[in-house]
């Protein structure tokens, strides 16, 4: 082997053109946060450039995410707040929003930030009136049925007190929760 075929711990200036068109590709598609486009980034290069070491890759994801942040075009304050207020909207749990936020990489400090002004019966009604649960349900109330509605809550990270809250309330009073708005 020569020298030049020998992977450096740098990376060419082609991986690094690549890394910020890829990264400009990403972005202008969907907001993403930092674990999410340096993992992307990540395993493209790795598909892309057959000879690439561990070190070149993890400078050409680096440089990939710092492109991203000097361009401020990745905020994972802000990713965790949007994507919080969109699934309590959609009757996600305080809980489950967390977790998916870890999962996206998200710190805690920021999902704790996020999730400060959520209100988790705000959000137990809109689920209960999306699968026909508590005020909204359209069948007879049995004891399997029951078991089900509730069992449902709290599989959804909603806390017993929330679940049996909305599973006893009248169709008005969580109809008024939801005109609310409250996230």
């Amino acid at each position: 082997m020569t020298e030049e075929t020998i992977p450096s711990d740098v990376p060419t200036p082609r991986m690094l053109s690549w890394a910020r068109n890829s990264t400009i590709y990403r972005l202008e598609r969907r907001m993403m946060t930092e674990k999410q486009l340096f993992d992307a980034i990540t395993r493209k290069a790795k598909e892309k450039f057959e000879d690439i070491s561990a070190a070149q890759l993890k400078a050409v994801a680096d440089f990939a995410v710092n492109f991203a942040y000097d361009n401020k075009a990745i905020d994972d304050s802000a990713y965790a707040k949007i994507s919080t207020r969109s699934a309590v909207r959609s009757g996600k749990s305080k809980r489950a929003i967390a977790r998916k936020l870890a999962v996206k990489g998200i710190s805690s400090d920021r999902v704790e930030s996020a999730l400060e002004e959520v209100d988790d019966l705000y959000a137990a009604a809109i689920f209960a009136r999306k699968r026909a649960f508590g005020p909204f349900r359209r069948e007879e109330l049995d004891e399997k049925r029951k078991a089900k509605e509730l069992s449902a809550f709290a599989r959804n990270g909603f806390s017993f007190e929330i679940g049996r809250k909305v599973f006893d309330m009248s169709f008005e009073d969580a109809e008024e929760i939801i005109l609310s708005g409250r996230l």
